[in-house]
């Protein structure tokens, strides 16, 4: 039953993927040098080429801009609940959330290193998956390189900081979903629901250590 379950809410992830690949192409653009502009207050979080060095913050470089513009957006709205982030994106218009995000889609992401320990973990669940316990491969939904697919857009993966990954994960398998039930998030929630605490370590660290391609 949960693996029939789990397949439905990626199914459901898939439907909305196309849909949203659809509607792409009529989406605004930002302006990555306004953008350049805009992003000076980030920098103390974020890093001021997009790679924060603090674990807790999300490297920015390299992230897709859609991506980066969504999830301002969410905050603004408060419906991804950060009390800091929120501040930060109250006053930001939509075109400005857009020239931010194209600003940190021009920069290049700094991979870090895997734990040798857990990277056959890691890349077992990333690659292929575990097909007994209806987990799917991530890649298909982040690519084999971790660069994600900026027409959905599912995010870049590939060199972020494991201990942020994690907690993200963990935050999924908990029941977190950002927005109006957004088909995505729900399928996060629901393949996160799965994993072991040694598993979210394993993929994390993996992920951290890919190059983005």
């Amino acid at each position: 039953m949960r693996v029939r379950s789990l397949a439905a809410f990626v199914l459901f992830a898939a439907s909305h993927a196309v849909v949203a690949a659809e509607e792409h192409s009529a989406m605004p653009v930002g302006d990555a040098a306004a953008g350049a502009t805009k992003a000076a207050v980030c920098g103390a979080c974020h890093g001021l080429d997009g790679n924060s060095t603090d674990p807790q913050y999300p490297k920015l470089a390299g992230q897709h801009a859609d991506y980066t513009a969504r999830h301002l957006a969410l905050f603004k709205e408060g419906k991804r609940d950060n009390a800091i982030m929120a501040g930060f994106a109250l006053p930001l218009s939509e075109q400005d959330m857009l020239d931010l995000g194209a600003h940190f889609a021009t920069l290049t992401v700094q991979t870090g290193v895997a734990d040798e320990s857990m990277v056959a973990t890691g890349q077992q669940l990333y690659r292929g998956g575990d097909a007994k316990r209806g987990i799917p491969a991530c890649m298909g939904c982040h690519g084999p390189t971790g660069h994600g697919n900026p027409l959905v857009p599912y995010p870049s993966l590939a060199g972020q900081h494991a201990t942020y990954t994690a907690d993200m994960l963990r935050r999924f398998r908990d029941g977190a979903v950002y927005g109006d039930a957004e088909g995505n998030n729900l399928a996060m929630s629901a393949i996160a629901a799965t994993l072991t605490d040694a598993e979210i370590e394993a993929l994390a660290s993996y992920l951290e250590g890919l190059h983005g391609g």
